[in-house]
């Protein structure tokens, strides 16, 4: 409801602002021009991405004292600390940098924003900036226009620089104007009621501006043309800095837990820092004319001690939280507990489950999104070995353990693994399959080529995963039949096929724990437990057929079942290399030099046959074990 009336109101009170001044107007449009100006920065930053601001992150935010820089030159840079904040929460969120990092970066925001008061202060108010702003514009929209990626960008980062300037120009030519029609001073508030009413002002601009930067820049411009006084002035700074956590909370309602806590920490720092600008804010100003005469600064050069009043409690703030940092992490977590993603199954439960790490704020950028999409990819394959491993009648746990296959395969309890495949699918496995296409369809168009390339190989691999795990189902009916079959040799034939297939599972388990050479040897060991388990293409079906151990009728199942357990497998194995190839960004899951040469391939087929000689023996020991074969 608040939403509903809040943009008309807006939009109905500047109508009658324009239409009751025309200087109201030029400093509105002044506004508006410089907050177009802030997002035509994002714009161009936007398209130096795609691995480049994810390798900054690692490099530059590391330590404490490297995570305060990045904020502060970051913010320098775009000057703008909420698209900082907002492009932190997503990076968090998406995994690529630790809270305390981000709290580092939100620190060092704080301070790069007080950048853009000593430029608009110090430059901006005594030089004609609009000349500036006209060839920015002018070369900006020429390389816009531009095809490639790189001269877009740069396009959009100059129109930006220029929209700032021009806005700086209109608010300033605004407030002049004012001059001659009204005088904004008369309205001056003094002592503690006006300190909080300007600070309450300050921060409503800011939300509703949605950047601190274009409200201290407003306040700057309005004090310079005499139509604020300092003090109110000071009051609005405090209420500014404020206002912005709004930003980072808002970015934050898309973002997982990590994202809210960085945000709770946003908000934290700025409303103590504000709380004790507050509190001093008269020992502030004796120190803020101390340093001003020491510096050169006029006694009457309210708009640059309003910039250096806007550093030292900045700075100030930084210094006073920076001891307090591991104890706001801990706090945060606290109020803030993970809700971590469930690697088990949720038997007989009809709740549908949804992707965990798939959030609106890891689109910001192509970076946070590819992350959050492997990670997601990697818990959903997860999920899909432990159902087709549960509708092979075995727990996935066990084949993660140190026990022997032969162990985990001897018995069985239908009861254990009663529920269908199907409903499994349903409930474990399509709701976020569906989260991962449609999210990565919502971030490929920012992406890089090279990026999109991965963002396939990883659906691709989605794809192979849960093709495989549908195969399992026309498996698994068939293998529980075959434990009441007269004929002994079926039986034999799909423990066989049982055994092969775990062992396949168990491998590509390995695989994605230890992405090594071993690993890769292991897969190719997997391919052959599959190849000789084939009794159809090694004719030995025929024999059982021709010796009447296997009627024709039974024969066809058999085939068509080997064929599903090898189409498992084949997926399987397709799956493990893309997503080994994805997790490298992009290198091969296979390299020529991790081949086997047909002197191993031998090796392991050997390896093989000795373990099949236990495994029969393991097998008849159980059946002897269990009175089978007295039975028959």
């Amino acid at each position: 409801m608040l939403k509903r009336v809040f943009l008309p109101s807006i939009i109905i009170v500047l109508s009658y602002g324009f239409w009751v001044s025309p200087d109201f107007k030029v400093i509105c449009s002044g506004v508006a021009i410089f907050l177009f100006g802030m997002l035509s920065l994002d714009s161009g930053f936007r398209v130096f991405t795609g691995g480049v601001l994810e390798k900054l992150l690692a490099a530059t935010t590391d330590k404490l004292w490297k995570s305060l820089s990045f904020g502060v030159i970051s913010t320098s840079i775009m000057q703008s600390s909420s698209l900082v904040s907002v492009i932190s929460i997503s990076f968090l969120s998406a995994g690529l940098i630790g809270l305390s990092q981000g709290i580092g970066i939100i620190f060092g925001a704080n301070i790069g924003t007080t950048t853009g008061a000593w430029l608009v202060a110090g430059i901006g108010l005594k030089v004609n900036i609009s000349a500036y702003a006209m060839p920015l514009l002018v070369f900006g929209a020429i390389f816009v226009l531009q095809k490639a990626k790189p001269l877009k960008g740069l396009g959009y980062v100059l129109a930006g620089v220029g929209f700032l300037f021009l806005g700086i120009h209109f608010m300033k030519e605004g407030f002049e104007a004012f001059r001659g029609g009204l005088d904004l001073s008369a309205y001056a508030i003094p002592g503690i009621k006006g300190l909080l009413i300007y600070t309450l002002l300050g921060a409503i601009a800011t939300v509703i501006m949605q950047s601190s930067h274009a409200a201290l820049v407003l306040t700057i411009t309005a004090l310079a043309s005499g139509q604020l006084d300092y003090v109110n002035a000071l009051a609005l700074a405090i209420g500014a800095n404020v206002g912005t956590t709004i930003t980072a909370i808002l970015g934050a309602v898309g973002a997982n837990v990590q994202g809210k806590r960085l945000a709770g920490a946003h908000l934290v720092f700025n409303l103590v820092t504000g709380l004790v600008a507050l509190l001093l804010i008269s020992p502030l100003q004796v120190l803020v004319d101390y340093l001003a005469v020491n510096l050169g600064i006029a006694n009457d050069n309210y708009t640059l001690k309003l910039s250096l009043f806007h550093t030292i409690f900045n700075v100030g703030g930084v210094l006073i939280m920076l001891p307090f940092i591991h104890r706001l992490e801990v706090m945060l977590t606290a109020f803030l507990p993970e809700e971590l993603p469930l690697k088990t199954l949720q038997m007989n439960k009809p709740e549908i489950r949804r992707a965990h790490h798939l959030t609106e704020s890891s689109l910001t950028y192509p970076d946070t999104a590819l992350n959050v999409i492997i990670k997601e990819v990697n818990d959903l394959v997860d999920r899909v070995l432990a159902v087709i491993t549960y509708g092979m009648y075995c727990s996935y746990d066990a084949l993660k353990s140190d026990q022997s296959t032969e162990f985990i395969l001897v018995e069985w309890d239908e009861n254990l693994y009663s529920e269908g495949v199907d409903e499994l699918y349903k409930n474990e496995i399509k709701g976020v399959y569906s989260d991962i296409v449609e999210f990565a369809a919502k971030s490929q168009p920012q992406m890089s080529p090279q990026q999109l390339q991965l963002v396939f190989e990883l659906k691709t691999a989605c794809r192979s995963a849960v093709e495989a795990l549908k195969d399992v189902k026309h498996l698994r009916k068939n293998l529980s039949l075959s434990r009441e079959s007269e004929y002994e040799a079926v039986s034999e034939q799909y423990d066989r096929l049982r055994y092969d297939l775990v062992e396949l599972i168990r491998e590509v388990a390995l695989i994605r724990i230890r992405p090594d050479k071993g690993s890769l040897l292991s897969i190719d060991r997997a391919r052959v437990h599959l190849e000789k388990a084939d009794s159809v293409g090694s004719g030995e079906l025929d024999r059982l057929i021709r010796e009447q151990k296997i009627p024709g009728t039974v024969a066809t199942s058999l085939m068509n079942d080997f064929h599903y357990a090898h189409g498992i497998g084949r997926k399987l194995i397709t799956m493990v290399e893309l997503l080994k190839g994805a997790s490298s960004a992009g290198e091969r899951a296979i390299d020529s030099e991790l081949s086997l040469d047909d002197s191993e391939i031998s090796e392991l087929i050997q390896e093989i046959d000795q373990r099949e000689e236990i495994t029969s023996a393991t097998t008849m020991s159980a059946s002897i074990a269990k009175g089978d074969i007295g039975a028959k």
